[in-house]
């Protein structure tokens, strides 16, 4: 007779399978044995892809890469205690972009808890509303139907009581005559039309899109004819160039004040786009997180899905101006020669070969690509910016890139140093890390922080450590290059396996200062 715990967990792994779902992240332990033999079960007749990571934290960011890049749900399954714990920073990053993380997390029975019982700690409803469904089951409410349409619109935990004995018998006869389909989709409402009179309007886009496509958002934006501000570049080559750093200038700002501005998924980046919104006499926003995690976002006009447009003729004049600064600031971008991070932002945005995914960190990385990146496609790009964090991207990256055949990825050194542990890893994998390294948290130096009494010791931060040596000590192949010459051959170079490259660049308040003069000439163009 199959023991309870084996048979419930054949059950959960069985409708996953069935769902179409195709990787499984899992982290050893004891508590959740029954769902780790069970799927690596099915790993071995190729009905599911097993991932392992020892660390929970990173094998929760690693689903989520893997989540982003693919679209399909992928369950996380680890023993009980802190390793749930350490589940919640993916599961919030995932809550905060719709991301579709189905967290399975192994428990004691309910009878364990409250008693001193070892490993056992309050696990139901611990992430609170960053979860769009949450179960506490046993065996005795087999069988059961996992909620895979809550899955389409962000994380779902499951918290599964597993009794001793937590290993079964061997038979793989429970997966026979599987009936696999594809994952389910969610229902979406219709969309609503967007109608204005408006003539001077400005289309801005969020890094992600709010989870839309960048094929249905580019076709939205041809039909809208307006100028487009992107803060991913590089996914729309009509996009205006630099006008994250044009804008800096109110006298600009001024100049191109719009009507109305649509904005599609959130602003995270810029204060300088940021500002420009706020002063449009009229904001609308499109953005599917309004029904989940962003229900009290303010515009004039909101809505979930992209709507049909109905539009006049937009103001070429207007439109003109646009580009006209635009082209001003491309000239004082493409004037950078010094060693810098502007300059890195530039020649990586400009050298990625077509094809390739890229990974950019939070903090100041991912400003400089928007601010000085010249619009253009064929490049992939994501980004963990449902909350902004500096964790787990090292592991994200490798989630992505475990689906892509190349990608790049752009991290801070303390986003790097943050996410070691996620360099413990054994697949075949093709990307390449390059990790800015300007000793410490250089955005803090750009922030109304700088020259504060202890600056230095509490938001400067400086490490003092060489992560190439680190990531070399690791097994990873790492180098460290200080010249535009050797990035423009790295990035013409095929990624192959995992490999690092430092980017050494000048102290922090050296780059502020720059970044300051680049906005100060601004003014003058």
């Amino acid at each position: 007779m199959i023991n309870p715990s084996t048979l419930l967990a054949r059950v959960i792994v069985r409708q996953i399978i069935e769902a179409g779902v195709t990787d499984v992240v899992i982290s050893p332990g004891s508590r959740n044995a029954p769902l780790s033999i069970a799927f690596h079960q099915a790993s071995v007749k190729n009905l599911i892809k097993l991932h392992v990571r020892i660390d929970e934290r990173t094998a929760a960011f690693f689903a989520l890469g893997i989540a982003k890049a693919s679209g399909r749900p992928v369950p996380i399954v680890c023993t009980s205690g802190t390793a749930v714990a350490n589940y919640h920073p993916a599961v919030l990053e995932a809550s905060h972009t719709n991301i579709p993380l189905l967290v399975l997390t192994a428990d004691r029975p309910a009878s364990l808890r409250k008693t001193g019982a070892n490993q056992t700690t309050e696990q139901a409803r611990i992430f609170g509303k960053a979860v769009r469904y949450f179960a506490d089951v046993s065996g005795s409410v087999c069988p059961m139907e996992l909620p895979f349409n809550s899955l389409q619109s962000g994380p779902v935990h499951i918290n599964i009581q597993f009794e001793e004995p937590l290993v079964g018998d061997k038979s793989d006869n429970w997966l026979n005559d599987l009936t696999i389909t594809a994952p389910k989709v969610f229902d979406r409402k219709a969309p609503g039309t967007f109608y204005t009179k408006s003539t001077r309007g400005v289309l801005v886009i969020g890094h992600d899109r709010g989870g839309l496509s960048s094929e249905s958002v580019r076709d939205f934006a041809e039909k809208l004819g307006w100028p487009v501000i992107a803060e991913d570049p590089l996914s729309f080559e009509n996009a205006i160039s630099h006008a994250s750093v044009f804008l800096t200038s109110k006298t600009i700002s001024d100049d191109l004040a719009a009507d109305t501005v649509v904005v599609i998924g959130r602003t995270t980046l810029s204060r300088s786009i940021n500002a420009f919104i706020k002063m449009a006499r009229k904001e609308i926003v499109i953005d599917p997180r309004m029904a989940t995690v962003d229900t009290d976002r303010l515009a004039d006009q909101k809505f979930t899905q992209l709507p049909v447009v109905e539009v006049p003729i937009a103001d070429t004049e207007y439109a003109d101006k646009w580009k006209k600064y635009s082209l001003r600031a491309a000239k004082l971008v493409g004037d950078i020669s010094n060693w810098s991070e502007q300059l890195i932002a530039r020649e990586i945005a400009a050298g990625i070969p077509t094809g390739t995914s890229l990974f950019i960190s939070s903090s100041r990385p991912i400003r400089d690509i928007e601010g000085f990146a010249v619009a253009r496609t064929g490049v992939e790009t994501f980004a963990n910016r449902g909350l902004a964090g500096i964790d787990g991207n090292i592991s994200t990256a490798l989630g992505i890139a475990s689906q892509r055949r190349e990608t790049i990825a752009v991290l801070g050194d303390l986003g790097f140093l943050h996410d070691l542990s996620g360099l413990i890893q054994r697949e075949p994998i093709n990307l390449k890390i390059f990790v800015v390294n300007n000793d410490g948290g250089g955005i803090f130096s750009t922030l109304a922080q700088r020259g504060v009494d202890g600056f230095e010791e509490v938001f400067g931060t400086p490490h003092g450590l060489d992560p190439a040596a680190i990531a070399q000590s690791m097994g990873v192949s790492a180098k460290t290059i200080t010249t535009q010459a050797q990035l423009i051959t790295e990035l013409s170079e095929p990624v192959k396996g995992l490999s690092v490259v430092v980017l050494t660049v000048p102290n922090r308040e050296e780059n502020a200062d720059f970044l300051k003069g680049i906005y100060s000439s601004v003014s003058s163009m």
